[in-house]
């Protein structure tokens, strides 16, 4: 009984040490390690000499990125999975009402703004002036910004709770009040 019992034992500790240790057992490729972190994207290989810039805002995939010297800005967007809006399954957007607002801005040692770059562009126009040629630069700040013009359906989805409101406080005083 004994032996069964130190048996069942050791297999215990041998597949809890195991599963402790999972992480360090898995091959993943040096190069993704670094994916893991969190909302730290690498771009740059290990070894090649990067820039990390912020992107914030409306993209697919906002965060801390990592990418090799010389990265423009549709190519960092590109990276972040590009500008995204809010969707439903409902909703059909007409992406060629959308603009863009890009801003890049760069802060110095005492947290003062020293430089900034705006552009404004709409999904069917062509970039803006000097936009494609943009290159990036260490501890910059991308933020993009959708903007689209209401719709219909967006100033009936105001004011109908507002009307609705309304005529059931309306049906609920001429109850209470016995008519």
């Amino acid at each position: 009984m004994r032996s069964i019992l130190s048996v069942v034992l050791f297999c215990f500790l041998w597949i809890g040490f195991h599963t402790a240790n999972a992480q360090t057992l898995r091959n993943t490729p040096q190069s993704q390690q670094f994916r893991l972190g969190e909302r730290i994207i690498r771009i740059a290989e290990p070894g090649q000499l990067a820039d990390s810039v912020n992107v914030w805002g409306d993209v697919g995939s906002a965060g801390r990125y990592l990418v090799p010297k010389g990265t423009t800005l549709p190519l960092l967007l590109t990276y972040s999975f590009g500008p995204q809006t809010l969707r439903g399954n409902e909703i059909d957007l007409d992406w060629s009402k959308m603009r863009v607002e890009i801003n890049v801005q760069e802060y110095d040692s005492n947290n003062q703004l020293q430089t900034m770059e705006k552009f404004k562009y709409r999904f069917e126009e062509p970039f803006p002036p000097g936009m494609n040629e943009f290159v990036v630069t260490n501890d910059q700040t991308v933020t993009v910004r959708v903007k689209r013009k209401p719709s219909f359906r967006d100033y009936v989805g105001v004011v109908a709770p507002v009307i609705s409101a309304i005529a059931t406080s309306i049906i609920i005083i001429d109850r209470l009040g016995g008519n």
